[in-house]
C-alpha cells in the first residue's frame, strides 16, 4: 500500500511538472511570435528578414515542445489517484490541444504580417538606395556587411538550433529508456515474487509426493506380507484338509475289511483302551452215546 502510495505521489508529481514546463513553453512561443510579428516595423527589411528564419526555428522549437508534453499528459492523466483528478487532468490535455492549435494559428498570421511588413521596408530601403547620394553609398555598405555577419550569426543559430533539436530528442529517447527501464523492473520483481510462491508450493507438492511415495511402499510391504500368510494359511489348512480326507479314507476301508471296528476307532480318538475280546468259550464236550 505503501508503495501505491508513493507511486501515486510521483505521478501527481510528475503531472504538475509538465504544467510548468507548459507554462513556459507557451512564454517562449509567445515571445517568439510577438518577435515575428513586429519583424519589419523597425524599418530595416533586409537585417529582419535574415532574423526571421531563427525566430521560426525557435517557435518550431517550442511547438515539438508542447506536443511532446500533451504525448506525456495523456498517459499520467490515466493514472492518477482519484477520478477527480483523472478527470482534471483530462480536461488539462484538452485544454493544452486547444491552446496549441491557437498558438499554431498565431505563427501562421504572424508569418504573414511579418512577411508583409518586411516586403514594405524592403521596398523603401531599395527606394533609399536607388535615390544616390553618399548616404546612399553608405547605407549599401553597411547592409553588405551586415548581410555578411547576418548569414553567418545564422549559419551558427541554424547549427546550435540543430543540435538544441538532436540534444532533446536524446533526452526524451533516455527519458522513455529509462521508463521502460523501470516497468521493466517491476514486471521481473512481480515475476520473481510469482516464482517464490510457486517455489513454496513446489517444495510442498514434494514432500507430498515423498510421503505418498513412502506410504505406498509400506502399503506394498504390508500386503505383501498379508499375502504370504494369507497363501501359508491357506497351504496349512488344505494339507490338514487332506491329511484327515486320507486318514478318513484309510479308516473307512480298513473299517469296511474288518481289520479294525468302529469302536476301536471310537477309543483311539478319545485316548480309551478298548478292552481285549473275551475268549471264546470252550465246545461242550461231545459224549458219544454209542
Amino acid at each position: 500500500m505503501v508503495h501505491s502510495d508513493i507511486r501515486m505521489d510521483k505521478v501527481t508529481q510528475a503531472v504538475e511538472n509538465l504544467k510548468e514546463e507548459w507554462n513556459q513553453a507557451v512564454a517562449q512561443l509567445e515571445g517568439c511570435i510577438a518577435a515575428i510579428e513586429s519583424c519589419g516595423k523597425m524599418g530595416k527589411g533586409t537585417e529582419e528578414a535574415s532574423s526571421l528564419p531563427r525566430l521560426n526555428g525557435s517557435a518550431q522549437d517550442a511547438l515539438q515542445l508542447l506536443n511532446s508534453l500533451q504525448c506525456r499528459l495523456d498517459p499520467l492523466a490515466e493514472q492518477l489517484p482519484t477520478f477527480e483528478e483523472v478527470q482534471s487532468g483530462q480536461a488539462t490535455l484538452q485544454s493544452w490541444k486547444e491552446q496549441y492549435q491557437k498558438l499554431r494559428m498565431r505563427l501562421r498570421n504572424a508569418n504573414l504580417q511579418a512577411n508583409a511588413n518586411i516586403k514594405k521596408a524592403a521596398q523603401e530601403e531599395r527606394e533609399l538606395l536607388l535615390g544616390g547620394g553618399e548616404e546612399s553609398t553608405i547605407r549599401r555598405r553597411n547592409l553588405q556587411t551586415k548581410a555578411g555577419m547576418t548569414s553567418a550569426a545564422e549559419s551558427i543559430t541554424e547549427s546550435l538550433r540543430r543540435s538544441r533539436q538532436l540534444m532533446v530528442q536524446e533526452v526524451e529517447r533516455s527519458a522513455n529508456t529509462l521508463a521502460t527501464f523501470d516497468e521493466s523492473t517491476s514486471v521481473l520483481r512481480k515475476a520473481e515474487g510469482e516464482y517464490q510462491g510457486h517455489r513454496s508450493l513446489l517444495m510442498r507438492t514434494r514432500g507430498l509426493l515423498s510421503t505418498m511415495q513412502r506410504q505406498d511402499v509400506l502399503d506394498r510391504i504390508i500386503l505383501t506380507i498379508g499375502f504370504l500368510i494369507f497363501s501359508l494359511a491357506v497351504l496349512y489348512v488344505v494339507s490338514r484338509r487332506i491329511g484327515l480326507l486320507t486318514l478318513q479314507r484309510k479308516l473307512a476301508d480298513a473299517i469296511r475289511s474288518g481289520s479294525i471296528s468302529a469302536e476301536d476307532v471310537v477309543a483311539k480318538v478319545k485316548n480309551v483302551p478298548v478292552p481285549a475280546p473275551a475268549a471264546p468259550a470252550p465246545a461242550p464236550p461231545i459224549y458219544d452215546e454209542l
